[in-house]
């Protein structure tokens, strides 16, 4: 495909917005209002996925209000279904579309590693199509692509206030349109010639400062995080003395009746764990005063800072508590895996629980390795705090059907992924079941069968 581009202004449809388009605040909502997916591993046909509330009044007081566009944003969304059902697959879903906005194939005529539906011939040669609604700085910023392995087929912006909407640019292959009321429409064009094939335009445009779109590439970049189940995903940063997650976690370990009293963390020499190419190695990755997470083979884990020149490592260690009350340490990998995993996804809830928190959390099988006691605590810690003000969110997955009751969760707050006899995944709201009462255990008819989304068994 030619690197050059043809680009022109839109027609004016719309009226000109009055917001900035580059302005965020950390006191505003950056949140997922929606996402659909088309033609990704088992998601053949189009998925819809929404965080806006219904009209149920259920635990209606820690569902934020969005005064400005009249609705109301859901805190939570648990998803639950059998195994191969397509959980899984949408996590990967969010997780490739963030890696393809944030970084994207780094050379040109370097593979896109999408993952099209491949139990037909068809859709094997057509390409995945994905769009998404956020919530920024008080405007829906709605952005799409679609993608074949090869180049962008189609990528597109809108931003719409409570009064306007504009198409801010769209792009068909190598043309691309953009609103003709943007600044330096010159320099959006030289951006977007320069734009390969196989990268998307909100990608490129950072590289030749271009600040019109940044707040929706940082929605990617900073507000979304997503947490596989074998990821150690701690920032263990936040367990050093003195900062204010190490004595909120220790607080909150006391009590979890894992036989850990607290954590910290002690120095180490990198030159006797490590060769030397490597500690080069990691002293040009790193910034100045940056920390990073050096994972060994032992599952042991350091925090490795560049500080005045050289490396500085920590590893992170356990005390237990002796029966005349003194401690002994632990190196962390010998703690269970039930340990390390809660361990790993308490900042994560504390993250959540706090009111200054902006972000989208999304882990997969968030119920991996814990007792179903401890999957719940860390939920109903999470909720407990949240109001009408809160402005964080959690997607997860799980395969604890006792996490499936109504005084836990909202109906539209639980969903169902179902595969059909041809591989199809479908993803289905437990909000499309009309005339559900809210003291009703949908648990047991998930169960028997009744709303679908469990295991088939034929043996």
């Amino acid at each position: 495909m030619r690197l050059s581009r043809r680009s022109s202004t839109l027609r004016a449809t719309y009226a000109t917005m009055d917001i900035d388009l580059e302005k965020t605040t950390p006191h505003t909502p950056n949140v997922l209002v929606a996402a659909s997916i088309e033609n990704w591993r088992s998601f053949r046909d189009r998925i819809d996925f929404s965080m806006v509330a219904g009209c149920q009044r259920q635990h209606g007081r820690r569902v934020p209000k969005i005064d400005r566009f009249q609705t109301r944003l859901l805190p939570v969304a648990a998803v639950f279904g059998g195994n191969a059902s397509g959980k899984t697959n949408f996590f990967r879903a969010l997780s490739f579309a963030r890696s393809l906005v944030v970084a994207g194939p780094s050379q040109l005529g370097e593979p896109i590693p999408v993952e099209p539906f491949r139990l037909d011939e068809e859709s094997e040669t057509r390409p995945s199509r994905f769009s998404f609604d956020l919530l920024i700085d008080e405007a829906i910023h709605s952005y799409s692509f679609s993608v074949t392995s090869t180049e962008i087929e189609h990528e597109e912006l809108h931003i719409q206030t409570s009064t306007t909407k504009r198409i801010i640019y769209v792009r068909r292959e190598e043309e691309i349109e953009f609103d003709r009321s943007l600044a330096e429409i010159d320099k959006l064009n030289m951006a977007f010639s320069l734009t390969r094939p196989n990268q998307l335009f909100l990608t490129s445009s950072l590289a030749f400062n271009v600040t019109h779109f940044r707040s929706t590439y940082r929605w990617f970049d900073e507000c979304l995080e997503l947490i596989a189940p074998d990821c150690r995903f701690a920032p263990l940063e936040y367990m050093t003395r003195g900062h204010a997650f190490h004595s909120s976690t220790n607080g909150v370990l006391s009590g979890l009746d894992l036989g850990v009293s607290r954590l910290d963390t002690e120095e180490v020499r990198l030159e006797n764990i490590l060769s030397k190419e490597l500690v080069a190695g990691i002293q040009r990755t790193l910034k100045l005063s940056q920390s990073g997470m050096v994972r060994l083979g032992d599952s042991s884990r350091h925090i490795v800072t560049r500080h005045d020149g050289g490396i500085k490592a920590q590893k992170l260690v356990a005390y237990h508590r002796r029966g005349n009350g003194s401690e002994v340490k632990f190196e962390f990998r010998d703690e269970s895996d039930g340990s390390q995993r809660v361990i790993d996804l308490l900042p994560t809830f504390l993250d959540l629980a706090s009111s200054g928190c902006n972000k989208t959390y999304v882990i997969d099988e968030l119920d991996r390795s814990l007792h179903p006691i401890l999957t719940r605590w860390l939920l109903e810690y999470f909720l407990d705090q949240n109001s009408q003000q809160s402005r964080s969110q959690l997607l997860f997955s799980a395969n604890d059907v006792q996490l499936i009751d109504q005084s836990l969760f909202r109906l539209d707050e639980m969903w169902l992924t179902e595969t059909d006899r041809d591989g199809v995944s479908q993803l289905i709201s437990f909000g499309e079941y009309k005339g559900v009462r809210k003291d009703k255990d949908i648990r047991k008819s998930y169960l028997h069968g009744r709303l679908g989304g469990t295991p088939r068994i034929f043996a």
